[in-house]
């Protein structure tokens, strides 16, 4: 199939977040012979901004998202009540328009087709109004399904790209300011300096619903900004978000066993479980589809090596348990207050889930942040699924 019958093609890739970007970025770059579509109603990457460490990414991946880096800075600063700290790791984010415009230049545009799926198969995509796509293989690329049965918090946020007249003065990101009010669990602002006038400040909270009230967190946006001498003079963009910080569950409620359908992404629940971040992850799968996509095993391979992901976050889960159910939510501030008192390199493998031995060691060891008995009960109580 190589694009001679407008109802079939080789790969039809459904959604079109980070990860379904970067799987039709990284196919159109390495296997032009395949005749790729992309089905995606609303605009490639929505509207979003994503962040990574140096470390999340491997070098022999990196061909697939350095084009994409808008903006670089070589360390970053994290504040809490006891301390501050400037840590010097290089930091990188994208943004979901460098991301659709890369798509764009590779993609020919009657391969994107703008039209939601109602019904997905291993080998076809049924359209809204009623079009069949026909492909080798279908890819679910949708972002999060149902979480039935998954026991989890959320890392919830609203970020705004604030114009300051006459500039905001920061020179390297602020990944945690955790010096404001602990309010609905541990709250932390993230600000990202793209230019001397514009800063993108997000408020977040890893709480324990997700029910985001944007009105009320648009206000302590503002009021953070002015008590930094902030004048702002516009809101360029505005982003809300719900990620999931998984404690407990089955893969098989993520990624059921009957569902043959290949899938990538936080679909196929490759996410952090700790801080529900997907781009080192999305990374990783794009980068190897093209080296699997002749199998016809493919759904089952995918489904497979995200099992087996999965079960490497069973350390991650519990730390989830650990921040959740041993920490009043006022206090869980104090956990990350002593996460970042620890040594760079941990802390970078730490975001890439690369986390050690020695690192999971060092992470429990001495004395919790928590109450002690309530730490024992949540490691006791949890599920090591």
């Amino acid at each position: 199939m190589n694009g001679a019958d407008s109802d079939s093609c080789d790969i039809a890739i459904v959604g079109g977040g980070l990860a379904g970007g970067l799987a039709t970025l990284a196919l159109a770059r390495r296997r032009p012979d395949l005749d790729v579509r992309l089905i995606e109603p609303g605009p490639v990457g929505g509207n979003h901004l994503w962040s990574f460490f140096d470390g999340d990414v491997a070098a022999r991946d990196r061909w697939l998202i350095e084009p994409l880096i808008a903006h670089r800075w070589s360390g970053y600063d994290v504040a809490f009540p006891a301390y501050r700290r400037a840590i010097a790791m290089p930091y990188n984010s994208i943004d979901s328009e460098t991301l659709a415009e890369a798509v764009a230049a590779l993609l020919p545009p009657e391969r994107l087709i703008a039209k939601a799926a109602t019904r997905l198969a291993p080998q076809s995509v049924l359209l809204e109004g009623g079009d069949r796509l026909a492909a080798r293989h279908v890819i679910d690329a949708r972002g999060i399904g149902g979480l039935a049965g998954v026991d989890c918090g959320w890392q919830k946020f609203v970020g705004q790209a604030l114009r300051v007249a006459g500039g905001h003065g920061l020179t390297q990101p602020v990944v945690m300011d955790a010096t404001v009010d602990q309010i609905g669990g541990y709250r932390f602002v993230y600000c990202l300096p793209f230019d001397a006038e514009t800063v993108f400040v997000e408020d977040t909270y890893y709480g324990d619903d997700a029910d985001l009230d944007v009105g009320a967190i648009r206000a302590r946006i503002a009021d953070y900004a002015a008590a930094r001498g902030w004048t702002v003079s516009a809101v360029a963009r505005e982003e809300t978000g719900w990620l999931p910080v998984v404690m407990a569950g089955d893969f098989d409620a993520i990624w059921p066993r009957d569902d043959a359908v290949a899938r990538i992404g936080v679909r196929a629940g490759r996410f952090h479980a700790t801080t529900g971040y997907s781009l080192p992850d999305a990374v990783r799968a794009a980068a190897a589809l093209p080296a699997l996509v002749d199998r016809a095993d493919l759904g089952a391979r995918l489904r497979a090596d995200a099992a087996a992901a999965w079960r490497r976050q069973r350390f991650y889960r519990m730390l989830g348990a650990m921040l959740f159910r041993a920490a009043e939510p006022a206090e869980r501030y104090r956990i990350f207050q002593r996460f970042y008192r620890l040594s760079p390199a941990l802390i970078a493998r730490f975001y890439a889930g690369a986390s050690s031995g020695a690192d999971r060691l060092r992470l429990l060891s001495g004395r919790p942040p928590v109450p002690i008995g309530r730490a024992i009960r949540a490691i006791g109580s949890f599920d090591w699924l």
